[in-house]
């Protein structure tokens, strides 16, 4: 009888292993698939994403779906481990993917259409948090000590692919028509929300309690109101090129820091927390924690500031449309995610034998010396130079994704696991988030002072009437990122009627593939530098971070215990 349960138990952890990898990658790529489509996407409904008042409209369909997952993972990890991790995972999966079809369904054009697109999004991101919150612990809790590095490596690839090949789909799906974009997902999320709720069953320690409704509130509003902050910063406010002495963002961000002070102070006192605070007593979980913050933030820089550097200079300069280089930017990528499939399974292999520690912090070291080297770079750079760095980097970051997460999940109580797979999400999302305002302010600060005086000379060159380029350079840089961004022309889009009094020769040059990018790509560079070594930094101290969780260390039921020499720690 043991031996054919241990013979259904080995059988279930691959039916789990491949049905949340399916999960992981779904959410995964429908998070590039949008930002790769978003010019085809308000093509269709009829909106120009770049006019002012449509900003709101294009930073929500981009970080909508990212601001609801971070706040959402944790709360949904801990009812997880109230109600049952599968139940809320099969929950998520339906959700989803019933979503995904309401999206390719959109009815409205223009505003009100945008806002059913973000509604829909949101929406998503509430299923896309239960199937993240929950899938880690699911994980955990099938697979024993020796092989769980390996089960994460394999869901941390499903990640990463879906991400760079959500890029690579969009731009070829976007290009037949915008639906399809949402439609993709529909029958994955069919087949894995079928196959989830026939196959998967509960196989960890449930712990009832009651939900803490004024710690969800607290975080909720918090994290949204700091999130909301940080989105609404780097646009324009009044005579500024960003928004973050807005009173706005201000109370935003100082608001939502207070909210997060309060649900502190409540996580203390309930009695049935909703974060678990005592989880911060064991080290692995806490520098593991601290490490995938300053990872994901570092990670962020490269894949935004990348995308804009080849769709905005380099694939310009090489013969592209500024309409294809969304798609090419995309597979010109790929190189990171080839580095990571090398580099994942094996990492996490190998931390089942010999610990988190070697692979996270080494994997840490490799990004940022990948960060260092891409400093060096002209804006016009050499392709095998450029993917031979991006792969190395894909490398640093498969050596750190799944060895890091085995280690924070090893560290953590079995009937924790829910809830310390959603705080590991929440770290990591909003990394992601807080890249995004920490790059693009740094990317702005960069430009606002250098492309004004380069871009009014350029323009004067051409011909263009004196008090337009004098307006026109003296516009917030934001708008030239985010047009380089959707794979808009971006002097098309800022000099828009001004080009019919130029002669048509002039006009056709200054809008064509060269000009735009040979008049930015000092000031980008400028820029670009003070982001990649903001990414180095943070990558060393990421690393140091990782060095510091300690060596080997599972969390037994029965005991905490330590695998490792004589003289290893002992938490508190």
């Amino acid at each position: 009888m043991d031996r054919k349960r241990q013979a259904g138990r080995d059988r279930y952890k691959w039916v789990a292993l491949s049905n949340t990898t399916l999960g992981i990658f779904m959410a995964a790529l429908d998070s590039s698939i949008v930002i790769i489509s978003l010019p085809a996407i308000f093509r269709g409904i009829k909106l120009n994403p770049l006019l002012p008042s449509n900003i709101g409209y294009l930073l929500w369909m981009l970080m909508g779906y990212l601001v609801v997952t971070a706040v959402l993972v944790v709360t949904l990890g801990r009812i997880g481990d109230i109600f049952g991790r599968v139940r809320m995972y099969n929950l998520g999966f339906l959700i989803f993917t019933v979503a995904s079809a309401a999206l390719s369904l959109t009815p409205w054009t223009g505003g009100g259409g945008a806002m059913w697109l973000i509604l829909g999004r949101v929406v998503q991101g509430v299923g896309g948090a239960m199937l993240m919150a929950n899938s880690t612990a699911i994980l955990t809790d099938a697979f024993g000590v020796k092989e769980r590095g390996m089960a994460m490596g394999v869901n941390m690839i499903a990640g990463i692919m879906g991400s760079f090949i959500g890029l690579v789909v969009g731009g070829l799906l976007a290009d037949i028509n915008w639906r399809l974009v949402f439609w993709v997902n529909v029958p994955v999320g069919i087949f894995g929300t079928v196959w989830a709720y026939a196959k998967l069953r509960e196989m960890g320690l449930r712990s009832p309690a009651r939900i803490d409704w004024w710690g969800n509130v607290t975080f909720g509003a918090g994290l949204v109101a700091v999130l909301i902050g940080i989105t609404y910063g780097i646009q324009p406010y009044g005579n500024h090129t960003m928004g973050w002495t807005s009173p706005m963002v201000l109370t935003m961000l100082i608001g939502g820091m207070a909210l997060l002070g309060v649900f502190v102070w409540v996580e203390r006192h309930v009695r049935d927390p909703m974060f678990e605070l005592s989880l911060f007593g064991i080290r692995p979980f806490t520098m593991g924690n601290v490490a995938s913050l300053l990872a994901s933030i570092g990670r962020g820089g490269l894949q935004f500031m990348v995308v804009i550097w080849l769709q905005g200079i380099w694939l310009p300069l090489h013969g592209y449309s500024f309409e294809r280089t969304p798609l090419w930017a995309g597979i010109y990528m790929l190189p990171i995610t080839a580095g990571f499939l090398l580099a994942g399974p094996v990492s996490g292999w190998l931390s089942d034998h010999y610990g988190a520690r070697p692979f996270a912090t080494g994997g840490m070291l490799i990004a940022a010396a990948s960060f260092g080297l891409l400093l060096t770079l002209p804006a016009n750079f050499s392709y095998p130079a450029f993917g031979a760095l991006l792969f190395f980097n894909g490398i640093g970051s498969g050596l750190f994704a799944a060895p890091n997460t085995t280690g924070i999940m090893n560290a953590v109580p079995a009937r924790l696991r829910g809830s310390a797979s959603g705080m590991r999400a929440t770290f990591m999302n909003s990394g992601m988030l807080l890249s995004i305002g920490l790059f693009f302010s740094l990317m702005i600060a960069g430009l606002a002072s250098a492309l004004p005086h380069t871009m009014s000379a350029g323009l004067l060159a051409q011909g263009v009437p004196a008090t337009v380029a004098t307006k026109v350079a003296n516009l917030p840089p934001v708008g030239s990122l985010f047009a380089a961004f959707l794979g808009y022309n971006p002097m098309k889009t800022l000099l828009g009627p001004a080009l019919s009094a130029l002669p048509a020769a002039r006009a056709s040059y200054v809008t064509g593939k060269t000009f735009f990018p040979q008049l930015i790509s000092g000031p980008f560079i400028h820029g670009l530098r003070i982001v990649f070594s903001a990414s180095v930094v943070l990558s060393l101290v990421a690393a140091a971070a990782s060095w510091a969780r300690g060596r080997k260390y599972v969390h037994e039921e029965e005991g905490p215990t330590i695998v490792a020499e004589p003289e290893e720690w002992v938490p508190a």
